[in-house]
């Protein structure tokens, strides 16, 4: 059985493919890859992107898996998508602007290419959240505003977090389920996450993938009154501020630049200034995962810039010395676009840079999801 993969980023799709067994697969089955593609830039077309992929494939796809960033607690397990699942991605959309609206463009794209008959499954990045503890999940709101009307912490980068602990637990086979782990998913969207023996703890996105870390466009953690004093200041809507902090904030609104390693390569206050806000907020959650944690056995970097910018790493690691991490200089300036452990042997935590495959996850989970319905 062929089943096609469709990862949608803010920034970037990642296209591939995988031949399964018939019967569905355990999280160890092993699988082969038999294509696979990624493209960079916001204006990509999926209809044109998708024709292309397909074409080079040796058999038309059993199914497609998608990857959804919000399922909300409307969708906490993988299903088929149908009219009303289509419609609950949609629904859902305000809540993750940058992220639902595209992948339902994909959607819609391989519905009109492969038609009724091939089987569509979304794969939601918030399920993995969402057996999150209530005391981190829950914001300080009374239950009508909050708990009780879906105004809660869900996190995101789900796939990733998850796709990153599996592969700590096969580098550290002694810890039971992988011990401690703090984990950071850091591209377009940053996130942290704190895992206890493969459950998350915590993690810093919340009710929408905005919260959080200094990222590529957006802002990151931030007052809320913030909003109704620019929108009266500034006579706009508070939706457009809400656009301008997902859209035009973060390193990008800071330093001119969203990539790390373009700012670093700039130079300047400017860029400085942003670089050490978006190093500063990354060491200050791993602080607090630390304690959450109880110490931690492990640091796992992964995404476009934690496995391929050294100076992001060794900024964040400075600040951890306390802790007895401590950075091997050279193995860290020789991580770039590899897995390694970066970390000296006498360091208190071993910190890896690590692959982020989500895909294969992609690709087990629709066969399960069809699997339990034959």
């Amino acid at each position: 059985m062929l089943i096609a993969t469709v990862n949608s980023g803010s920034a970037s799709i990642k296209l591939a493919a995988f031949e399964l067994p018939e019967e569905p697969p355990s999280e160890t089955t092993p699988l082969r890859r038999v294509a696979a593609v990624r493209h960079e830039g916001t204006h990509l077309e999926p209809a044109a992107e998708l024709a292309a992929f397909l074409e080079k494939l040796p058999a038309p796809p059993a199914a497609l898996a998608h990857r959804v960033v919000h399922g909300a607690q409307r969708y906490t397990h993988p299903v088929r998508i149908d009219a009303a699942v289509r419609q609950g991605i949609g629904e859902l959309a305000a809540l993750a602007p940058l992220h639902n609206p595209l992948a339902l463009r994909w959607i819609d794209a391989a519905s009109a290419l492969c038609g009724e008959g091939v089987a569509q499954v979304a794969v939601f990045d918030t399920a993995f959240f969402a057996s999150l503890p209530r005391v981190a999940a829950e914001y300080a709101l009374p239950p009508s505003l909050g708990w009780d009307v879906g105004v809660r912490r869900y996190g995101f980068h789900g796939l990733a977090h998850e796709a990153m602990w599996r592969r700590w637990c096969e580098l550290s086979p002694a810890l039971a389920l992988g011990g401690r782990l703090i984990s950071l998913q850091l591209g377009g969207g940053c996130s942290v996450t704190a895992l206890e023996h493969g459950r998350p703890r915590d993690t810093s996105m919340g009710f929408s993938p905005l919260e959080g870390l200094v990222m590529a466009s957006r802002c990151g953690d931030i007052d809320a009154a913030v909003v109704p004093y620019l929108a009266g200041r500034l006579a706009v809507e508070p939706t457009r501020l809400i656009e301008s902090f997902n859209h035009e904030a973060g390193l990008l609104g800071m330093g001119g630049h969203g990539n790390p390693a373009e700012l670093i390569a700039a130079g300047g206050e400017r860029a400085e200034r942003a670089l050490e806000l978006y190093c500063y907020r990354i060491c200050k959650y791993i602080g607090a995962y630390l304690t959450v944690l109880g110490g931690c056995d492990g640091i796992v970097f992964g995404g476009g810039v934690g496995e391929h910018v050294p100076d992001v790493r060794r900024r964040v690691l400075a600040g951890l010395s306390w802790a007895g991490v401590k950075l091997d200089a050279v193995a860290n300036a020789a991580a770039v676009g590899r897995e390694r452990l970066i970390s000296t042997e006498d360091s208190a935590i071993a910190v890896w840079t690590v692959r982020v495959e989500e895909e294969p996850l992609l690709a087990r989970a629709a066969a399960r999801t069809l699997g339990a319905r034959r």
